[in-house]
């Protein structure tokens, strides 16, 4: 049974950071190319980020470009995304991806 949970959002000022976290199961892990997406209020989900099955290459939305950075840790079975500088147009239900699953989501809200 394939399952991908995430963690790690919340509630920050803009400015900030948060990390988020996917743990992922039921499936060969280590050989998958795995992404973050994200859907803001009243908008279609969109790509944000993924990260290649080795962890060596990552791409990212240009409005994330040098703000968020992604990671893998294929012992752990986990990926990871780290937000500075958030911006509210950064507050949505971020999403992990891969295999074509996906995981419940997590709230991220970017607000003063």
């Amino acid at each position: 049974q394939v399952q991908l949970v995430e963690s790690g959002g919340g509630l920050v000022q803009p400015g900030g950071s948060l990390g988020l976290s996917c743990t992922a199961s039921g499936f060969s892990f280590g050989n998958v190319d795995m992404s973050w997406y994200r859907r803001a209020p009243g908008q279609e989900r969109e790509w944000v980020a993924s990260i290649g099955f080795a962890g060596r290459r990552t791409v990212y939305l240009d409005s994330v470009k040098g703000r968020f950075t992604g990671a893998r840790d294929n012992s752990k079975k986990m990926v990871y995304l780290q937000m500075n500088s958030l911006e509210p147009a950064d507050t949505a239900v971020y999403y992990c991806n891969g295999a074509n699953y996906w995981g419940q989501g997590t709230q991220v809200t970017v607000s003063s």
